[in-house]
């Protein structure tokens, strides 16, 4: 394998039902059903949003930092997209923040969060995003668009001039999702206008390495500060195999601006981390060839670089936070 001294998985989502709310399984569930029944397996969407859910339970992560250990990623950008505008879900987006907060509390030094609030929440949403940023670390802004909005939508920009004060990266999702959400605020383009007006803001784009790839590149080539990160990739669409289009990815000139992500749990059932990385660099595999340097940014360098400095006393005080908090709900 491709010898990398720190891998960083730009991308990731917790893999706990409390994170992702049931109107959002029952779109994956409906696709999977119909690939299903195309081959003439008889199959009950309802039962397979059941047993999605029911395979979303590492509520702490611990699953997840194993999974870690044995691919040798070091540390996880752990993404917390917000769906509460758009699907009904027991969990609100302070809830969240505390689970996020709790994760890297039990897994010190193994974590970064980037935090989302839907924008349709106004000043109240933006608010508590920047408390989220004070009392727990948190490191980023995530944004959905599919949800229903722009991500170049002006109620976002109070947002953006929190990121901007504060050195924060913004991550938002492109290319299609679950059925169940809109499509048309997903494409890479949508996000010219922030990033034109928001200079010091780093923008990445989700996917846009396996969706939508031609737009992602332009924006990439022509606005310092759009990345991409290319999670998701073993679902890549291509005759040759996810390998092809990644080769050709890396070979545009624009390897300083592209991010190594996983996107998982959403191929745990098909592809697991370990096997992702050695697919990744393994001798014959899309990054061989490239200089050692670029592929450290790709496989973790470019990301941290985004990621604000490490702020110990508010991960510490944070912690206390939540310990407090639970110890005062058990003396209640």
């Amino acid at each position: 394998m491709i010898a990398v001294d720190k891998i960083i998985d730009g991308h990731c989502h917790l893999a706990s039902s409390r994170c992702i709310p049931r109107g959002f399984f029952e779109g994956v569930a409906a696709n999977m059903a119909v690939q299903m029944r195309s081959a003439g397996a008889p199959v009950d969407a309802a039962r397979l949003t059941r047993m999605l859910i029911a395979q979303h339970d590492d509520h702490d992560a611990d699953k997840l930092v194993a999974k870690m250990d044995e691919a040798g990623i070091a540390k996880t950008v752990l993404l917390a997209p917000d769906f509460s505008h758009v699907f009904e879900a027991e969990f609100s987006f302070e809830d969240l923040a505390r689970q996020h907060a709790q994760v890297r509390l039990r897994h010190p030094g193994r974590f970064h969060v980037l935090f989302g609030v839907d924008p349709r929440w106004g000043e109240t949403g933006c608010a508590y995003f920047e408390k989220a940023v004070d009392e727990y670390g948190f490191e980023g802004l995530k944004i959905y668009p599919p949800c229903g909005y722009s991500p170049s939508d002006r109620r976002l920009f109070p947002f953006y001039e929190v990121c901007a004060a504060r050195g924060l990266p913004v991550l938002l999702h492109t290319g299609p999702t679950t059925p169940t959400l809109r499509f048309e605020f997903a494409d890479p383009y949508l996000i010219d206008e922030a990033a034109l007006l928001f200079p010091g803001v780093n923008f990445i784009l989700a996917h846009g390495g396996v969706n939508l790839v031609e737009q992602a590149k332009l924006m990439c080539c022509y606005r310092p500060n759009v990345y991409l990160d290319f999670s998701g990739f073993p679902a890549a669409m291509s005759a040759h195999g996810w390998q092809a289009p990644l080769r050709d990815l890396f070979a545009q000139g624009i390897n300083h601006k592209i991010i190594f992500g996983t996107d998982w749990p959403v191929f745990s059932m098909k592809d697991d981390l370990k096997a992702m990385i050695s697919g990744l660099l393994a001798p014959e595999g899309p990054l061989a060839g490239l200089p050692r340097a670029a592929v450290a940014r790709i496989m973790g360098g470019t990301i941290e670089s985004l990621l604000p400095p490490a702020a110990s006393s508010a991960s510490a005080d944070a912690g206390q936070s939540i310990t407090n908090k639970q110890a005062g709900s058990k003396s209640q």
